[in-house]
C-alpha cells in the first residue's frame, strides 16, 4: 500500500484532461489542486468530437448530460472524394446495442472545460489556480514537489501524486525526462471556421465529413453554432500567410464556389505529431493525455484518448486512496493505456490521413471502392464503426465490456 503524506493531489494543466481528471478525483472525495500556466481558460476550437463510448464514461461524473444539451449528435458520418462526392455514409445506429450514445457528439472542448471549472468551484477541496507555470517536478519516496510560477513569485507544492496533462509540450513530461518518440509532419494543418450553411449547397452531406483529395484533403465538420473546416497547408507556404482572410478565403472557395465571401469567424494553424511517451508513469507522477500521446486530428480520438487516460487513472488513483488497492493498481494505468494509443489511436488516426491524401490513382481508385464496399456490408460497417468510435480499443484494454 503506497502511503499518503499530504492528503493531496495535484494536477498540471487545466485544459479538459485535466480538469475531469480533477472533477473525477475531487468527487471521490480527494483534494485536489489543478495549475493552469495560461491567465484564464483558452477558447480552443481544435477538438470537438465526443466519441459515443466517452460519452457512456462521462455520465458518472455528469459531464454527458451537459455535453448532449451543449453539442450536436451527429447520428452519420461519411467518406468523401472532391471530385466524385459522396463514397460511404456510415450510421452510429449500428452500434445502438453497444452504446448508450450511438451518434458523434459535436461541442467544442473549451464548453466542456468550462462546464467542468464551475462544478470544481462548487468543491471545497477542489483548487483551480490559473498564472500557476510549473517549472521543476522533484520527486522522493515519499512525495512529489512541484515548482511553479505565480503572479506572486516562484512558490512550491507537495502532493502524493501529480498527474501531468499540460499538453504535447508537457514541461512535467521534459522535467522527468521521458522520451517523446515519434514524429511531427511536414505540412501544418488550418482549421478555420464558418457560419455558412453547407447543406444549403451540399445537400447530400452529413455532420462529419471525410473528404479524400491528391491535392488538398479536408474534414468538414458541424458544430452547434458554425462549421469547421481542417485542411493541410503545404509545408512550404509560412503559417502566417495560411491563416490570412485571402488565403482561407481561396481554400473555402476551392471547397465549394460561391459569389460571397465566406464569413470566417475562426481561424489557427497548428503543427500535428504522432508520438508517444516511452512511459506514462514515473513513481507517483502520471502522464495523461497529449503529454502521453499524440496524433493527427483525422478521427477525432486525441481528445477522446486523453479524456479515456484521465477516467481509467483516477480511478486507479481512488481505489487506492481509498484502501482497495495498491501497487498493481497503479501499475496497471500504464499496461491498460499505452497500447490504446498505440495500436489504435496512432494506427488509426495515421491510416485515415494517408486514406485522404493518397496520390497514386490506381490506389486511391482501390480505397475509394473498399469505402463504399465497407459501408455497404451491414457487417464490415459495424466492425468499422467499433473500430472509428474507440469502442473496440476500449474493450481490448478492459475499460468497457
Amino acid at each position: 500500500m503506497m502511503k499518503r503524506k499530504h492528503d493531496h493531489v495535484v494536477i498540471v494543466g487545466g485544459g479538459p484532461v485535466g480538469s475531469v481528471a480533477a472533477l473525477t478525483l475531487a468527487q471521490s472525495g480527494i483534494p485536489v489542486t489543478v495549475l493552469e500556466r495560461e491567465p484564464a481558460p483558452i477558447i480552443d476550437y481544435r477538438a470537438s468530437t465526443f466519441h459515443p463510448p466517452t460519452l457512456d464514461l462521462l455520465e458518472a461524473c455528469g459531464a454527458t448530460e451537459a455535453l448532449v444539451v451543449m453539442g450536436l449528435k451527429a447520428p452519420t458520418m461519411q467518406y468523401r472524394d472532391r471530385g466524385r462526392g459522396r463514397i460511404a455514409e456510415f450510421d452510429f445506429s449500428l452500434l445502438r446495442n453497444d452504446t448508450r450514445h450511438p451518434y458523434r457528439l459535436q461541442c467544442e472542448q473549451f464548453k466542456l472545460v468550462a462546464w467542468v471549472h464551475r462544478r470544481l468551484a462548487a468543491i471545497s477541496d477542489a483548487r483551480l489556480l490559473f498564472s500557476h507555470a510549473v517549472t521543476d517536478v522533484r520527486q522522493t519516496e515519499d512525495d512529489v514537489v512541484v515548482h511553479v510560477d505565480t503572479p506572486d513569485g516562484a512558490r512550491t507544492l507537495r502532493a502524493d501524486f501529480v498527474i501531468a496533462a499540460d499538453g504535447g509540450r508537457s514541461t512535467v513530461r521534459r522535467a522527468l525526462e521521458i522520451e517523446f518518440a515519434g514524429f511531427t509532419y511536414p505540412e501544418h494543418f488550418l482549421v478555420a471556421g464558418t457560419r455558412f450553411d453547407f447543406r444549403a449547397r451540399m445537400p447530400d452531406i452529413c455532420s462529419v465529413n471525410y473528404t479524400a483529395d491528391p491535392e488538398e484533403w479536408y474534414l468538414l465538420l458541424q458544430i452547434p453554432d458554425m462549421w469547421r473546416i481542417v485542411m493541410p497547408v503545404d509545408a512550404q507556404r509560412e503559417p502566417e500567410d495560411a491563416v490570412q482572410e485571402a488565403s482561407i478565403q481561396r481554400s473555402l472557395q476551392n471547397l465549394l464556389p460561391r459569389t460571397e465571401p465566406y464569413e470566417i469567424v475562426v481561424r489557427a494553424i497548428y503543427r500535428v505529431s504522432q508520438r508517444v511517451a516511452a512511459t506514462y508513469r514515473k513513481g507517483r507522477v502520471f502522464l495523461a493525455g497529449d503529454s502521453a500521446h499524440v496524433n493527427n486530428p483525422l478521427g477525432g480520438m486525441g481528445l477522446n484518448g486523453g479524456l479515456h487516460d484521465a477516467l481509467s487513472l483516477t480511478a486507479r488513483i481512488a481505489r487506492v486512496w481509498h484502501g482497495m488497492g495498491g501497487e498493481d493498481e497503479l501499475a496497471g494505468y500504464q499496461l491498460q493505456r499505452k497500447p490504446a494509443a498505440v495500436d489504435a489511436t496512432n494506427a488509426i488516426t495515421q491510416r485515415n490521413k494517408r486514406l485522404l491524401e493518397e496520390r497514386d490513382p490506381e490506389v486511391r481508385e482501390r480505397n475509394l471502392g473498399e469505402w463504399a464496399a465497407i459501408a455497404a456490408d451491414r457487417d464490415r460497417a459495424y466492425r468499422h464503426l467499433l473500430d472509428a468510435s474507440m469502442i473496440a480499443a476500449l474493450r481490448r484494454c478492459g475499460m468497457i465490456p
